[in-house]
């Protein structure tokens, strides 16, 4: 039986397998992820606000206040949930360390948000004022309550990690969710958002509430979609998930933002309303989806002009869209899943989307952003305007801001809260998930003290070391998490008593079960060695071609734009195992001959490369930090 404890985590389900454990509880202290998130506080952060006020997407709430919309405003008609965003990255952020500054920014955009509000709680900028459509009129396309599910998560964070606080923002979201539930209600407009989010903020909201209703109208969401209850768009019902019940689904398909956050608001309403049906066939859409539609990197969505899941196994590397909304997301989806059953690969494939999309998503220096995702860029294209607004997913390199951003403060909500996402407790002990160095301090289930530091230099080597600070005082299960890559990983136990054992891990997770004493060591070893991997040849785009990984990142071949070679005459040797050296992998490659023929197809052509030599590859999520460039992750084989 879990505690009643509610730790500062963004979800925290009443029921389940595991417990997450919140940024109250872990702190990540250095390395990969460290960096990553003062680069976040320091950077992103900062920026995500000096656009949102230079764009005006904040200013049409005072436009709102005033009452002079729909004159000036600005954005298109989701800009609201990129202020949200930004609220509740800045919730993580401040509930992981004070910032008065950022304190100061939070609060000054909650006000003036509260000023939009209607006396009901209606709250958007871009409906229901005279020479606006009105309310709920265009429920495909308008984003209105997709908007308002990311206000609940804002106030879902802020909540969790200042409870009780007086900026007012848990009351904004509330009297909104009270509006949804009386207009969309049982007997209400028998219809969806075009755009499904707000089914897991409602979810959330009623967790952090206990208001049952907010979860009644989530689960009415997920139960009226696939009706039919929405016009068909261009693209058919399955863009919007209206093709079918939920409950009838297979696979993910359709868009692949609104898959995923639909996915995770119903593994929500599945958990907390003890629907085991439910939950079996979102497992079962997990392992397919994963199986036959998700790149190598984790990203997801191979369709362009729809932003989808194209079939199964396709997967072309030079047209992956593969969304970074898309990837945070599919994270969302998939923690909830682990949270609720304890298994099944879904902290592997966290890791894998972390490390090779949300890391690729933002600049080194946190001020510039990829939309998408591409695993094959053929031409360097231009560089993006520094002091304007690109296109969405057509930069040629990370864009500082775009004309749809709902990536920026998706990568700062992630990062702010990812903390989060790294362990779990339950009635036997604690879990590592995800590794980074940090520090532990909680109480399992029956109130017994735990703490707990892991040191690591992950993904540059698989050492993870744990030190036991604190124990229960009786017998409990530490869990390391053992990727499926990692074949012949060994976990060590020292003693703080001098004893040591040492054994080889064949499964999914690590464990050693033990009275454990303050000072006792627990090493797991990750073998780190870069491997060739082939795709199933069913992926006939890349049929031919191999990648290069090494723990859980991907490699990719990149040349700086006026180079004289070409990477699509780029060819590698199996015969010879990759190499790793000063933080890059080294294969052993030559080129195909150049030339221009004028009918491109014929008679084999000749693949006889040049003499061999030495290419080094770096991980794909620092492609593009250096400059414009042509990449590929798919190699042909020689």
């Amino acid at each position: 039986m879990l505690t009643t404890r509610v730790p500062a985590t963004p979800v925290h389900p009443s029921t389940g397998r595991l417990r997450p454990l919140g940024l109250d509880e872990v702190r990540i202290t250095g390395g990969f992820w460290a960096r990553r998130q003062r680069t976040n506080a320091a950077a992103t952060l900062p920026h995500i606000a000096h656009w949102l006020e230079r764009e005006g997407w904040i200013g049409n709430y005072d436009l709102a206040a005033a009452g002079t919309l729909p004159e000036g405003r600005r954005g298109r008609e989701f800009a609201d949930s990129e202020i949200y965003k930004f609220l509740e990255a800045a919730a993580w952020e401040l509930g992981r360390r004070p910032d008065p500054a950022l304190e100061a920014t939070f609060r000054g955009f909650v006000a003036r948000v509260a000023a939009a509000q209607a006396p009901d709680g209606y709250l958007s900028t871009a409906f229901g004022r005279p020479g606006q459509q009105p309310r709920w009129s265009d429920l495909v396309w308008g984003h209105e309550l997709y908007c308002l599910g990311h206000l609940f998560q804002a106030a879902v964070a802020r909540e969790r990690t200042a409870p009780g606080a007086d900026d007012g923002l848990l009351g904004i979201a509330r009297r909104a969710a009270d509006l949804v539930c009386e207009v969309f209600g049982e007997h209400g407009i028998q219809s969806v958002c075009g755009h499904a989010e707000v089914e897991v903020g409602l979810a959330e909201l009623s967790r952090v509430t206990g208001e049952q209703r907010y979860l009644r109208q989530a689960r009415l969401f997920i139960e009226r979609r696939g009706h039919h209850v929405l016009p068909e768009p261009e693209w058919g019902r399955a863009y919007l998930q209206d093709d079918l019940p939920i409950r009838e689904a297979t696979v993910q398909r359709g868009h692949a933002v609104r898959a995923n956050y639909l996915a995770a608001g119903a593994v929500d309403v599945a958990v907390e309303t003890g629907d085991a049906e439910l939950l079996a066939t979102l497992r079962r859409v997990w392992d397919r989806t994963i199986a036959r539609r998700t790149y190598l990197t984790g990203g997801q969505g191979s369709h362009f002009q729809d932003e989808a899941f194209g079939e199964d196994w396709e997967l072309p590397p030079d047209r992956a869209y593969s969304e970074t909304c898309a990837s945070i997301a599919s994270i969302m989806f998939s923690w909830r899943l682990l949270l609720a059953t304890g298994g099944g690969g879904y902290a592997d494939l966290i890791e894998r989307t972390l490390f090779n999309v949300v890391a690729a998503a933002v600049s080194r220096e946190g001020d510039r952003f990829f939309y998408t995702n591409t695993l094959h860029r053929r031409a360097p294209g231009e560089m993006p305007d520094p002091d304007a607004p690109s296109p969405r997913a057509f930069s040629s390199l990370r864009a500082p801001w775009f004309e749809v951003s709902c990536c920026p403060p998706n990568i700062a909500r992630t990062l702010a809260s990812l903390a989060g996402f790294l362990a779990t407790i339950d009635d036997g002990g604690l879990q590592l998930h995800q590794f980074a160095s940090c520090s532990i301090s909680t109480t399992l289930p029956d109130g017994a003290p735990v703490a707990i530091d892991v040191e690591t230099a992950y993904p540059d080597n698989g050492t993870v070391t744990v030190r036991i600070r604190e124990s229960a005082g009786r017998p409990w299960t530490l869990g390391l998490r053992v990727p499926a890559w990692a074949r012949g990983a060994t976990l060590t136990h020292r003693g703080a008593d001098g004893g040591t054992t040492t054994v080889a891990v064949t499964g999914a997770t690590a464990q050693v079960t033990a009275p454990f004493a303050a000072g006792d060591v627990v090493e797991l070893d990750l073998p780190m060695a870069p491997a060739f991997l082939h795709a199933d040849p069913r992926v006939d785009a890349v049929r031919g071609c191999v990648a290069v990984q090494r723990g859980p990142l991907v490699y990719c071949a990149e040349l700086p734009a006026g180079s004289a070679e070409d990477l699509d005459r780029l060819v590698v040797s199996t015969a010879t195992p990759p190499r790793y050296a000063d933080g890059r992998v080294v294969v052993s490659a030559g080129w195909l001959p150049a030339g221009e023929a004028p009918w491109p197809y014929g008679g084999a052509p000749d693949r006889t490369p040049s003499t061999a030599e030495q290419v080094s590859l770096i991980p794909y999520h620092d492609w593009g930090q250096a400059g414009l460039c042509t990449m590929r992750v798919w190699l042909p084989e020689a």
